[in-house]
């Protein structure tokens, strides 16, 4: 008897044992989780560094290091349109510790015009929130005989092909959307490719193209010294650093408006981040694009800072997808990017 009672009472202790270590590792795992980041997060760019979108990723790295308290760090990942960060971010792990900063040109402006790219941004990517808007400007050589986009709308007609219009390379946004610009607009211009925006500024100094668009940040400084004259900015407001360049929807031509904005930043993760994990790092970019000074900073770059839920972000792209996918059905321009 006495033996029958001792093996009858260890069924319900190794069950007492049994949960309480369960308890204990579901604990574990859910302090694990809210723990989130417990080690440095990987924030990749796909560009080179001291580029606009370098600039814009530093910066909300170092405020997001401090709201995440826990580092943020960049890794240029640059080449291919793209496509080394984009696929670097496919291959790694779903758990939050390696992100990307999108930008329009890979999140909709290729998807929308080439549709045999190695990557869907919304099969392959967790949308985690919009960090930023960038208007871009029109700028031209002063030896061109034009001051606002009407002007240089009559001068192309009157001498069609004549002018080159530079860009920071084929499938850029400074070409895709001087490419949108012409079209709206019924003009034809021709299309000078180089490698950096800093580029298009100096083929409008040595007077190598006539016309170029590029983000605000970049053409200021050359704007602001008489050495290149700012005709419009995208969109349908005027920005705050170049307060008296018409914005291109005061432009009385139907639809130009439309060329906004020049280009956006999105944060991804790879497919298939946890929940917790997007939430989390939604509210810290929220909450750095709110801090006052993230506010002063966009602004004196030209940046408009992104507010988002992760829904509403992947609707913004989804949006300016089928605006490209509409461009690419109107006009049948093939962007044919190498990959």
């Amino acid at each position: 008897m006495h033996s029958h009672w001792r093996f009858g009472a260890i069924g319900p202790l190794l069950r007492a044992i049994v949960w309480i270590f369960a308890a204990a590792l579901i604990s574990g795992h859910a302090c694990a989780e809210s723990s989130y980041p417990a080690r440095p997060v990987r924030l990749l760019v796909g560009f080179n560094a001291a580029g606009a979108t370098d600039t814009i990723a530093r910066y909300y790295a170092s405020k997001l290091s401090d709201v995440l308290r826990a580092s943020v760090y960049i890794e240029n990942r640059p080449g291919a349109y793209q496509m080394i960060a984009i696929r670097t971010l496919k291959s790694a792990p779903a758990d939050g510790y390696t992100l990307f900063l999108i930008t329009g040109s890979a999140a909709s402006q290729y998807p929308g015009l080439q549709k045999d790219l190695p990557y869907d941004p919304v099969k392959d990517f967790s949308f985690i929130g919009l960090v930023g808007e960038a208007p871009g400007v029109i700028v031209a050589s002063p030896s061109l005989p034009v001051s606002d986009i009407s002007e240089l709308v009559k001068y192309c007609k009157a001498h069609p092909g004549s002018l080159d219009f530079g860009s920071s390379g084929i499938g850029s946004a400074s070409h895709i959307q001087m490419e949108y610009l012409s079209s709206l607009a019924g003009i034809r211009m021709t299309h000078i490719p180089f490698k950096a925006d800093a580029e298009i500024i100096t083929a409008l100094l040595s007077g190598s193209v006539q016309i170029g668009m590029t983000p605000i940040q970049g053409a200021l400084p050359s704007i602001q010294g008489g050495m290149v004259r700012a005709l419009a900015v995208t969109g349908n407001k005027r920005v705050a650093s170049l307060p008296n360049v018409p914005a291109l929807g005061e432009a009385k031509i139907a639809g130009l408006g439309n060329v906004d904005p020049y280009t956006y930043y999105v944060l991804v993760g790879p497919k298939g981040l946890p929940a917790d994990v997007i939430q989390k790092l939604n509210v810290a970019i929220n909450t750095v694009s709110r801090m006052p000074e993230t506010v002063a900073y966009m602004h004196k770059l030209g940046y408009e800072p992104g507010v988002s839920t992760p829904q509403s972000a992947m609707d913004y792209v989804l949006r300016d997808t089928k605006k490209w996918t509409d461009f690419h059905a109107a006009t049948h321009f093939d962007l044919h990017i190498n990959q």
